[in-house]
């Protein structure tokens, strides 16, 4: 039996970091591999043929030799899965919807596949796998009971590219014990943390260790759920690390009530965590006290962010605003402590209702939803609730000032300042090279300080620890962070009269170059104008290279001045311009993530595009 398991491609958002990817970070393309497909063809029947595609990291088979395809995905990857079921699907594959969007609203999916599989796989997977085999394959696998992590595998990690992730994960324990009204995790999960074995997570490290990974993840949603356990854990990987010579730096996620256990924080560091994800919210006792996270009122926020940072490790804050508690003032409050915490990573979102959450049934019994599509990315200026305390515009417009004022270099160096007062001591430890850091370092100066000009040269050289050398990579890390969000929010987020100036005269000028083509009807282009600009470049029947010369670079600067995207879409071209079409989009590939390009069915499988760089549209075969 023939399995092809597929992670569809992220949206660009905050936590993809494109920025730094593309051009500070050698050889890597993303962030994080799907643990959950490695974890899932693990539990295949050993003669079973099994192949993981990310497409995050590599182009997806227009063509596959596969009898089952399997297509996970996050709420915000939603979009991109249901597009690879139906196209899959069309070809008369057997396609199963898999991931934890699927588990979390399992009805979504039931015109898109032909089996869902919903909730944790361990048990269901293996159920699915004998069904199909003999012919008997169900349209849905729900797990309802509790599921023994004991009884979890080691992922293929060998199916993947690991060296193309700037970090590897894996998971200790799934459930957090808390009430936090906006959660899902507890929906899916439960609220009594269930951990591996530590024999489990030893030879989990073995197999990374043996793939030469360094920068491991612990994705669990809080690590410290259940505190004895996660003592006997990082007591065991202080070991572990000590015996192999200290390979692995790690981080996870944790509740900010680690700050009052000096025990724990001994044991982050002494295991060699070098940064926690936490979930702050809000520095507001009575925005947390609304959405019951209690165990972030143990004592005053800001000081427990300061007691973690003494034990050497970072800090990745989560900020949510929209609670019903907060007004326009939240905004101010929001700032002023992410700029004292000197947290560089700061995700803000804007507070969403997740369906089947308690958020969710509150809010739709008060009649204060709101429609809106692709409601699992809270990090963009909208929301699906009805806000109490100011308007819709009046909060989103705030929420892109809170960002714009955060990612000024002024600002970015301020909390780079404010955070090695108490991080003197930083656990970082890098999984490159150094001569790949000296790289990184260059790189970062030469395309992100210095074309900021000397304003922010000067900020950049007034935060290097001139005195303390070892925080050198802790601020080299938080000007990459910083640069990265920045980039993003100025081409997702702002709009003004400049932006839309620089579209109408770079398209003016593209439309010049090609006009002799448009006038033939070999080449139409449009254009739709919206908070962030669509042009629609359509080729058809005759291209030479004349074109694309004159074509490419007028592009190029398009995308390079302004917010536009760009759809390309391919028709009823000849197999002798078809390199004409390849000579087109490799010099738009550093741009490939704003470009989305329609194929012809025809022409499918005779211009290679990669579907990792380009926005591959698809469009699903009739059977």
């Amino acid at each position: 039996m023939r399995l092809l398991l597929i992670n569809p491609k992220f949206p660009e958002s905050f936590w993809s970091f494109k920025w730094a990817i593309k051009n500070v970070l050698p050889g890597k393309r993303t962030v994080n591999p799907p643990l959950g497909l490695a974890t899932l063809a693990a539990l295949c029947p050993d003669d079973w043929e099994v192949e993981i595609i990310d497409e995050n990291v590599e182009s997806i088979p227009l063509a596959p030799n596969a009898d089952i395809i399997g297509v996970c995905g996050m709420g915000v990857q939603l979009p991109r899965q249901r597009e690879l079921l139906e196209y899959y699907r069309g070809l008369g594959h057997h396609v199963v919807a898999g991931g934890s969007y699927a588990s979390l609203c399992k009805e979504e999916y039931t015109e898109l596949a032909d089996t869902i599989v919903a909730g944790e796989a361990e048990y269901i997977w293996k159920e699915f796998c004998k069904d199909y085999e003999s012919g008997e394959a169900k349209a849905l696998y729900h797990e309802t009971g509790t599921v023994d992590l004991t009884d979890s595998p080691t992922p293929r990690f060998d199916l993947l590219k690991l060296d193309r992730y700037t970090t590897v994960t894996l998971q200790y324990s799934r459930g957090c014990p808390y009430r936090c009204e906006f959660c899902d995790i507890i929906v899916m999960f439960g609220r009594k943390p269930r951990v591996k074995s530590l024999g489990q997570i030893e030879r989990e490290l073995d197999a990374l260790r043996q793939e030469g990974v360094q920068g491991v993840f612990f994705v669990d949603d809080n690590l410290i759920g259940h505190k004895a356990n996660a003592k006997e854990l990082l007591r065991f990987l202080a070991k572990y690390q000590e015996k192999h010579n200290n390979p692995f730096s790690f981080g996870t996620e944790a509740s900010i009530n680690l700050a009052q256990d000096d025990e724990l924080l001994s044991l982050f560091r002494d295991a060699s965590f070098s940064w926690l994800f936490i979930g702050i919210e809000s520095p507001d006792p009575e925005s947390l006290k609304e959405t019951q996270k209690t165990q972030n009122l143990k004592e005053d926020v800001l000081t427990s962010v300061q007691r973690i940072y003494s034990y050497g490790l970072d800090v990745l804050g989560g900020f949510i605003i929209g609670f019903d508690n907060d007004t326009l003032d939240t905004f101010e409050l929001q700032y002023k402590f992410i700029s004292d915490s000197g947290i560089q990573s700061a995700m803000i979102g804007l507070l969403t209702a997740l369906p089947h959450t308690q958020l969710y049934e509150r809010i739709e019994r008060e009649g204060r939803l709101r429609q809106l599509e692709g409601i699992a990315d809270n990090t963009r200026p909208q929301t699906n609730i009805v806000p109490k305390n100011m308007s819709h515009d009046e909060m989103s417009d705030a929420y892109q000032a809170l960002y714009s004022r955060l990612l000024t270099d002024g600002e970015i160096a301020r909390r780079i300042c404010n955070k090695v007062r108490y991080l003197r001591a930083p656990q970082y430890q890098s999984s490159f090279t150094v001569s790949e850091r000296l790289g990184i370092m260059a790189r970062l100066f030469v395309k992100g300080i210095v074309p900021g000009g000397l304003t922010r040269t000067l900020h950049f050289l007034r935060t290097l620890p001139v005195l303390a050398p070892s925080r050198l990579s802790l601020v080299i890390a938080d000007w990459i962070i910083g640069l990265s969000m920045k980039e993003f929010a100025a081409r997702k987020m702002h709009s003004d009269a400049f932006a839309s100036n620089a579209v109408e005269r770079h398209l003016e000028a593209l439309r010049t170059a090609i006009d002799s083509y448009v006038k033939k009807g070999l080449v139409t282009l449009t254009h739709r104008d919206a908070p962030i600009p669509d042009i629609t470049l359509s080729i058809g029947e005759l291209l030479d290279r004349q074109f694309s010369r004159r074509a490419v670079p007028c592009i190029r600067r398009l995308l390079k001045h302004s917010r536009a995207n760009l759809t390309v879409r391919l028709e009823s071209l000849q197999a002798p311009h078809l390199e004409q079409i390849e000579f087109l989009l490799a010099r738009l590939h550093k741009y490939g993530d704003r470009i989305s390009v329609v194929v012809d069915k025809n022409l499918r499988g005779l211009i290679p595009i990669d579907s990792s760089v380009f926005n591959l549209v698809l469009e699903p075969e009739k059977s």
